[in-house]
C-alpha cells in the first residue's frame, strides 16, 4: 500500500470519527469535500509530474537502445572491413549503451507502474468525491427535516395542553362577576328612583286629602 493510500485511509477514518461526534453532519461533509478537492488537485499535479518523468525515462531508454543498435552495426561493419580495433571500440561503447538502456528501462517501468497506481488512486478520489457530493443534498434534506421537527416540538408546549376548559371556567366566573356587579348597580339605581317617586306621589295625595278636609270645614261653617 502506498504512502498516499495510507494517508487517505487515515483522513477517512478521522472524518468518520468526527462525523459521529458532530452535531452538524452537513458541515462535516462540506469539510470532507473541501479536503478531498485539495487531495485531487495535489494528485493531479503529481500525476502530471510523474507523466513527464515517465516520458523522460522512456526517451532515455529509447535513445540508449538506438545508440546500442548503432554501435552494433558499426562494429559489424568494422569487422567486415578488417578493422578489429575500430570494432572493439564500437563494441565497448555498445556495452555502455546496453547498461544505460537497462538502467533506464528499469526506471521507466518503475515510473510507469507508479503512474498507473497514481491514476487509479486519482480515479478513486474522484469517485469518492462524487459519491459524497451526491449524498450531501440528501443529508441536507434530513437535517432540515430534523430542524423543523425540533421547532415543532418546541412549539408543541405552547399549542397544546393549556387546559382550555379551566381557562373558560375562569372566564365564565369573571364575566359572571361583572354581570352581577352591573345588575346590582342597576337594581340599586332603580330602587332609589322608585323610592323618590313613591314619596312624591304619596305627598301629593296627602296634600290633596288635606285640602279636601279644609274645604269641607269651610263649607260646614258657611252653613
Amino acid at each position: 500500500m502506498s504512502v498516499f493510500r495510507r494517508m487517505r485511509d487515515i483522513t477517512v477514518a478521522t472524518f468518520n470519527d468526527a462525523l459521529e461526534q458532530s452535531q452538524d453532519p452537513v458541515r462535516m461533509i462540506d469539510q470532507f469535500l473541501s479536503a478531498t478537492r485539495r487531495d485531487i488537485a495535489e494528485a493531479e499535479k503529481l500525476q502530471q509530474q510523474y507523466a513527464i518523468h515517465t516520458r523522460q525515462m522512456k526517451l532515455q531508454m529509447e535513445q540508449a537502445l538506438a545508440m546500442l543498435n548503432k554501435r552494433e552495426e558499426q562494429a559489424l561493419l568494422a569487422v567486415k572491413a578488417g578493422e578489429d580495433h575500430v570494432a572493439k571500440l564500437a563494441l565497448q561503447e555498445k556495452l555502455l549503451y546496453e547498461e544505460k538502456a537497462q538502467q533506464y528501462t528499469e526506471l521507466w517501468e518503475q515510473s510507469r507502474e507508479s503512474l498507473q497506481e497514481l491514476e487509479y488512486q486519482l480515479e478513486e478520489l474522484r469517485t469518492e468525491y462524487q459519491t459524497v457530493y451526491s449524498k450531501r443534498q440528501y443529508y441536507v434534506a434530513r437535517m432540515e427535516t430534523l430542524n423543523l421537527q425540533r421547532q415543532m416540538n418546541d412549539r408543541a408546549g405552547t399549542y397544546g395542553g393549556r387546559n382550555i376548559p379551566r381557562m373558560f371556567d375562569r372566564l365564565e366566573n369573571k364575566v359572571a362577576d361583572i354581570e352581577a356587579e352591573t345588575y346590582s348597580l342597576r337594581e340599586l339605581r332603580r330602587s332609589e328612583a322608585g323610592y323618590t317617586g313613591g314619596h312624591t306621589t304619596k305627598g301629593s295625595i296627602l296634600d290633596q286629602e288635606l285640602a279636601r278636609l279644609k274645604q269641607k270645614l269651610n263649607d260646614g261653617r258657611k252653613e
